[in-house]
């Protein structure tokens, strides 16, 4: 008897100690740095512990939509439609800005420059080898291939397909037209494969010799792969960067709901391809513990969680948006 009233004792000790969860769910983009967020936030609260799963944006938003996380994670802004279906009003909390970089698998692996009108050709079918005249006439001196080129995609609800075909649809009116933009697209028949997750996209073009797929960057830096340099609004070849993605985010109009693009934004030095992504919230917080946890490590993620950011191929927000973040998540109630 004594031995099991001290097993169940040392049981309510144990449990005791465990940090609470906040679940969060979405975007595979923030998935480095929920990783490391979480690792380095357990020095600031102990008592909890940041529950993320890579799931893509698309799954993110459903899952706040039906209330089974705590938060979601999207670099696609909620649409007016996902908005009015939601049980309470659903604030947008950036919390990252990056780069999407076009990885390839080729002999030598080559630095290519590639610019929207080949971009979109290529994932329309209308580029189908590396040694297009059109590919050449933009890397004049490169040994370019005879190999097919392999487009690969998200298969899956995704930010990073969202923020790839918005800037298509921006620069590219056959784009526009056809595939258009979204978390999920109507890709061309025939034309590529789909892989879930960025994992999943850049796994395939580690594999296949001739393939091509949209990242973050952080996915092709740590699989060591080669990406392209995209030519920008100024006509430069930019690398993405976190300084590049910074430079696109300075130049950007944000409004207070924080909804907006940085697609092909203007200044010499932006990189093209960059977008956002957001913390899903829900303003009236139903749990009051765990809603005053969220909000705290919500407020350290936009401001000294930021100082992590360049280390994970992210840009830093800027500290006049880390203070207009402050403000509205003063306005969360419990």
């Amino acid at each position: 008897m004594k031995k099991s009233v001290l097993s169940l004792l040392g049981c309510a000790v144990a449990l005791g100690a465990q940090a609470q969860l906040i679940n969060g769910a979405g975007s595979s983009f923030d998935y480095p740095a929920f990783t490391k967020w979480s690792e380095a936030y357990g020095a600031v609260d102990s008592a909890i512990h940041i529950n993320y799963r890579s799931v893509g944006s698309g799954a993110g938003q459903q899952l706040l939509l039906k209330e089974t996380v705590d938060f979601g994670a999207s670099e696609a802004p909620m649409s007016e439609d996902n908005l009015a279906r939601a049980p309470g009003k659903i604030l947008h909390i950036p919390v990252l800005a990056g780069g999407v970089a076009l990885t390839y698998n080729l002999p030598g692996s080559p630095k290519l420059k590639l610019d929207s009108a080949t971009i979109a050709d290529i994932y329309l079918g209308h580029i189908q080898h590396w040694n297009d005249a059109k590919l050449a006439a933009l890397n004049p001196g490169v040994a370019l291939a005879d190999l097919a080129i392999i487009p690969v995609h998200r298969s899956d609800g995704s930010g990073t397909t969202f923020i790839f075909s918005d800037y298509l649809s921006t620069v590219n009116p056959p784009w526009a037209d056809t595939v258009g933009k979204g978390t999920a697209v109507k890709w061309p028949l025939g034309i590529g494969l789909g892989a879930k997750g960025s994992e999943g996209v850049a796994g395939q073009v580690r594999q296949i010799s001739g393939a091509i797929g949209y990242v973050e960057l952080a996915y092709a830096d740590k699989n060591q792969m080669s990406f392209a340099v995209v030519k920008n609004a100024a006509g430069n070849f930019i690398s993405p960067a976190p300084g590049s993605v910074l430079a696109a985010l300075v130049a950007a109009k944000i409004p207070d709901d924080f909804r907006f693009s940085m697609v092909n934004a203007p200044g010499d030095q932006a990189y093209p391809i960059a977008g956002l992504s957001w913390v899903l919230v829900y303003q009236h917080q139903k749990h009051a513990d765990t809603g005053r946890k969220l909000v705290s490590f919500l407020r350290w993620a936009v401001t000294e969680g930021q100082k992590l950011s360049p280390d994970l191929d992210y840009a830093p927000l800027p500290a006049e948006v880390q203070q207009r973040e402050l403000q509205l998540l003063n306005t969360i109630n419990y």
